[in-house]
């Protein structure tokens, strides 16, 4: 009998050395696409402070740092959760696929926060790097042993979890309750909160992200920006219009709560 294994090494062995070649380097391709998600694993060693934990004698530990390419995948769904992460730099988004095949997205992850926090041994959401990124990591089973034997890590942590629930559930109140030109202010606000130390919000994510995120068309964001803008709350700096000047942040705090109606009778600037 003749298995697929035969044919294969009997279809290899037809090929001339110049088709064997090209086909190696495919498969090299094949194989570096398929680990270049790590591009570091140097350890060092780093506090527990470092990484975002609170600890009561500020252990030592050794953490991983990874750099990740723009869109490239950091861990996906259903994968096993050995590590917790804290971004260094850039930017990462975490989504699940719908089974339409549209995207949700979950949350944005920011410099300094910490995500792929589960309570089960593997993860719910895919984690992408919005730009080139820069994380830290450390293995769960580390970071449990230290909460057991540090009540103060255990609080830490604790506390990092109550956080990401309460995001949790501001995000579900958003996409059930708020409208459009709510949801876009509300997004601003967030985002303004996070980047407190900034005159200017540099945005890393598309329009598409942030219409991922608030359950929108990519056409809504850009039409209630639009509005944001002609009414004076925002303005727009470089070419890309991802970079936001908020002008008037009690209007805008305003506007993440108006109903359709109310925004109709907002008087205007300008």
């Amino acid at each position: 009998m003749v298995n697929d294994g035969t044919l294969i090494v009997l279809w290899y062995n037809r090929l001339s050395s110049r088709e064997v070649a090209k086909i190696s380097r495919s498969f090299c391709v094949v194989v570096i696409a398929m680990f270049r998600r790590i591009t570091d694993q140097t350890s060092r060693p780093n506090s527990l402070g470092e990484f975002g934990i609170t600890s009561a004698g500020n252990a030592i530990i050794s953490l991983n740092e990874f750099t990740y390419k723009k869109k490239i995948e950091i861990f996906g769904e259903k994968e096993t959760a050995e590590y917790v992460y804290q971004i260094k730099s850039g930017a990462v988004r975490t989504y699940k696929l719908l089974s339409d095949g549209r995207r949700q997205i979950s949350a944005f992850h920011l410099p300094g926060d910490i995500f792929g926090l589960v309570n089960s041994g593997e993860h719910r959401f895919t984690a992408e790097a919005i730009v080139n990124t820069t994380v830290r990591l450390i293995k769960r089973h580390s970071r449990d042993a230290f909460a057991v034997s540090d009540p103060v890590v255990a609080a830490s942590l604790l506390t990092m979890t109550t956080s990401n629930l309460q995001h949790a559930e501001n995000h579900i109140l958003l996409l059930g309750r708020k409208n459009s030109m709510e949801r876009v202010a509300a997004f601003l606000v967030e985002m303004d909160k996070r980047m407190a130390l900034t005159t200017v919000l540099s945005l890393p994510m598309s329009r598409r992200d942030i219409a991922d995120y608030l359950g929108l068309t990519i056409e809504t964001v850009s039409r209630a920006l639009s509005r944001l803008h002609g009414a004076g709350v925002l303005n727009f700096d470089g070419t890309n219009r991802r970079e936001i000047k908020i002008l008037d942040r009690v209007r805008l705090q305003g506007f993440s709560r108006l109903s359709d109606r109310q925004w109709r009778r907002e008087p205007r600037l300008g």
